[in-house]
C-alpha cells in the first residue's frame, strides 16, 4: 500500500513475518519502534520529516499491525520483541541503526540495546515504559513491592477496555473506548491528532487473548489481588519478567536522548493505569498504602548511571505535552531527534 511517499510491506525473517512502514530504500537507518496497542501507523506522520540521508523504517510489533500474531512468551520480558527487531535487521541487511522507541516500543529498544551494543549508532526513547517494567515497584531502583510482582501484569488491564478492543469499537460512548482512550491518555486533551481515524485503526489491530493483550494473570494474596502471568503483552511488562540493570554496564555506549511530554498520565509518577497509584486516590478499592511506582524517577536514575559510566544522555521534557509527545509536537521532537543523529 502507498500513502502518498509512505509504502508498507510485510519483510520474512527467521522468526515471523514482519510489517514494515517505509518511504525509501537509502540513508542511514532509523527504526522506529511503536508502543502497546498501536502499531507503525503512529509514526506514518514523522518519518517524512526526516532528511534524506537517512532512512527511516518503522515496524510492527507481534501481535500489532500486519506483523504475525505470533505468541509471546513473557517469561524472556521484551526478549521476544527485541529478537524480533534484530531478525528483520538481518533480513533487510542492516548492520548498525538509529533506534527510536516510543513507550512499550522504548523498553524494547533497551533491550535490544544491551543484547546488542555495537549495532546501534543512537538511542531514542519517547515517553518509554521504565527499565523496570510497568507497575509493582517502588522506588528509583524498582523494588518489587511483593514478590509475586502484584499489581502488574495481565490482570491490571481493564475488562472493557480489552473487550471493545477485541470488537473493533471504532465509537466514543464509553471512557474506555479505544476512542476516548486516546484523546483522554495518548495525548493531553483537547488536542486531537489530525488523523484520528487511522491511529484508532492502528489500535484496533492489537490481538486480544492470554497469548496477546493483555495476557494472562493469576490470583494474588497480596493487594490489588492479581500477579502477572506467563504469556502476553502486560505480563512481558511485569518486573517479574523485564528489567534494565545493565544498561550503564554495556559497552560501546551510543548517545541516549530522551524526550517525553511532562504531562503523560500514562508513564508517570502518578500514572493513571498503576493501581497503587489509583488506589491511592480511591479509583481501586481496598488500598493497603503500596506506593505508586516513579516511573519517570526510575528512568533517569538508570539514564544517570549511564552518564556517570560515560553514555552521552540528554533529556527533553516538553511542556504541554502527553503520552504521544511526537504527535502532539513534531517540530520540538523532530528537532531533538536531528539533534541525536546527526551527534
Amino acid at each position: 500500500m502507498t500513502t502518498g511517499s509512505i509504502r508498507t510491506r510485510r519483510v520474512p525473517t527467521d522468526r515471523l513475518t514482519v510489517g514494515i512502514t517505509e518511504i525509501r530504500a537509502e540513508g542511514e537507518p532509523v527504526l522506529f519502534v511503536h508502543g502497546n496497542v498501536s502499531s507503525s501507523a503512529f509514526w506514518h506522520t514523522i518519518l517524512p520529516l526526516l532528511p534524506d540521508r537517512y532512512r527511516p523504517i518503522a515496524l510492527d510489533l507481534r501481535g500489532f499491525g500486519s506483523t504475525d500474531p505470533l505468541p509471546i512468551d513473557a517469561t524472556r520480558g521484551l526478549r521476544d520483541h527485541a529478537d524480533d527487531l534484530a531478525a528483520l535487521l538481518v533480513a533487510l541487511g542492516l548492520d548498525r541503526v538509529h533506534l527510536v522507541g516510543w513507550s512499550m516500543g522504548g523498553g524494547v529498544i533497551m533491550q535490544y540495546l544491551c543484547d546488542h551494543p555495537a549495532a546501534v549508532r543512537s538511542l531514542t526513547l519517547v515517553n518509554p515504559v521504565s527499565p523496570y517494567g510497568f507497575g509493582g515497584t517502588h522506588g528509583v531502583e524498582g523494588t518489587l513491592n511483593s514478590e509475586d510482582g502484584a499489581g502488574s501484569g495481565g490482570g491490571t488491564a481493564n475488562p472493557e477496555f480489552v473487550a471493545r478492543l477485541a470488537k473493533g469499537d471504532r465509537g466514543e460512548d464509553s471512557p474506555l473506548s479505544p476512542r476516548s482512550v486516546l484523546a483522554n491518555c495518548y495525548v493531553k486533551p483537547p488536542w486531537r491528532p489530525e488523523h484520528e481515524d487511522e491511529y484508532v485503526t492502528s489500535m484496533l489491530t492489537t490481538r486480544t487473548g492470554d497469548d496477546h493483550y493483555p495476557g494472562d494473570s493469576v490470583a494474588s494474596a497480596v493487594w490489588p489481588g492479581v500477579a502477572p502471568g506467563t504469556r502476553g503483552v502486560l505480563n512481558c511488562l511485569s518486573p517479574l519478567c523485564f528489567r534494565i540493570d545493565e544498561l550503564h554496564l554495556i559497552d560501546p555506549k551510543p548517545p541516549v536522548l530522551w524526550i517525553r511530554g511532562e504531562d503523560d498520565v500514562i508513564v508517570s509518577d502518578t500514572s493513571m493505569f498503576d493501581l497503587a497509584h489509583l488506589g491511592s486516590i480511591g479509583a481501586v478499592p481496598g488500598w493497603d498504602g503500596t506506593p505508586a511506582q516513579p516511573m519517570v524517577a526510575q528512568t533517569r536514575h538508570v539514564l544517570n548511571r549511564y552518564a556517570t559510566s560515560g553514555g552521552a544522555v540528554r533529556e527533553v521534557a516538553v511542556a504541554g505535552a502527553g503520552h504521544a509527545v511526537h504527535l502532539e509536537r513534531p517540530e520540538e521532537f523532530g528537532a531533538a531527534l536531528l539533534g541525536i543523529l546527526s551527534a
